[in-house]
């Protein structure tokens, strides 16, 4: 009898320990839990201890509410000039309603795939391949928006869209190569003639300005020449108008610059003034006295 009642106990306590056991829930931080009763949805739990009813309620797995980033694989995508591009696209989302992220839709990120694809598709099926790789920003614009507005009744909403890359077809990419090649070679070149252009100018442009100095220079140069050389004169004529010669001295002077004169390099003929004889005679006049 105590052996029975012992086993009894020992059930009882199994019992109570597994109905305990399965009663209790212990929510993490930044998840919900969906409890359903009898297979209908009764609760959302949020993060903390929560107790459930064994065997009536059950609770499903456990919805991530922290935004999320998921890379989708390359998607060949055609552009309105006909050229296939290879385009990756990484989500930011998040859960916002527990309950319809489980219930409105079966699996919310293969959704969220499908639609960035078509929804690629559409925005860069209009726009060529020039357009394509120079309207990221345009293009993440019309994917959140779509994405956004069909994702809200799912109870997701969409953060951001960004295209990783754009990969045009191999042979498009090495005309693109060769063409960027061929604009960096045209502005090396004419960026060198520049230069050289440049060079040239101030060149000129410096030799002008020494010619213009030195030729400023060789006129102040003249012009100090000719003040020098009237200045002497001057002076030479105020001394012998000072010393008031007779005319003696003066033929004297005379025949001493004679000498100068016919040595003179340029000098072809040599002519004898017609004063020579008038000067000698006054010079023979002064000896005798």
């Amino acid at each position: 009898m105590f052996s029975w009642s012992f086993g009894v106990l020992v059930l009882l306590v199994v019992i109570f320990g597994v109905v305990l056991t399965r009663s209790i829930r212990i929510i993490p931080q930044a998840s919900a839990g969906i409890v359903e009763r009898l297979g209908r949805y009764h609760r959302t739990l949020g993060a903390g201890l929560t107790i459930i009813i064994p065997f009536i309620d059950r609770l499903r797995p456990l919805i991530d509410l922290r935004e999320r980033v998921v890379s989708f694989p390359p998607q060949p995508v055609i552009t309105e000039d006909n050229l296939v591009v290879s385009i990756d696209t990484v989500i930011y989302f998040q859960v916002t309603d527990p309950k319809s992220a489980t219930y409105e839709i079966e699996n919310f990120i293969q959704g969220i795939e499908q639609l960035t694809v078509t929804t690629l598709r559409n925005v860069v099926g209009g726009l060529d391949l020039e357009a394509a790789l120079t309207s990221r920003d345009s293009i993440n614009a019309s994917l959140r928006g779509v994405l956004d507005e069909a994702t809200g009744k799912w109870g997701v909403r969409v953060n951001r869209v960004e295209l990783k890359a754009i990969d045009p077809p191999p042979s498009v990419q090495e005309s693109m190569e060769k063409q960027m090649r061929a604009e960096r070679d045209k502005r090396a070149a004419i960026l060198t003639a520049e230069g050289e252009k440049q060079s040239q100018i101030l060149t000129a442009e410096g030799a002008r300005q020494a010619e213009i100095l030195r030729a400023e220079g060789d006129a102040q140069a003249a012009i100090l020449r000719a003040d020098g050389e009237a200045q002497a004169i001057k002076k030479v004529f105020n001394a012998v108008h000072e010393a008031n010669p007779d005319e003696k001295v003066l033929a004297y002077q005379y025949l001493q610059q004679l000498p100068e004169i016919a040595n003179g390099q340029a000098s072809k003929i040599w002519v004898i003034p017609a004063e020579l004889s008038g000067a000698a005679e006054q010079i023979l006049k002064a000896f005798k006295k």
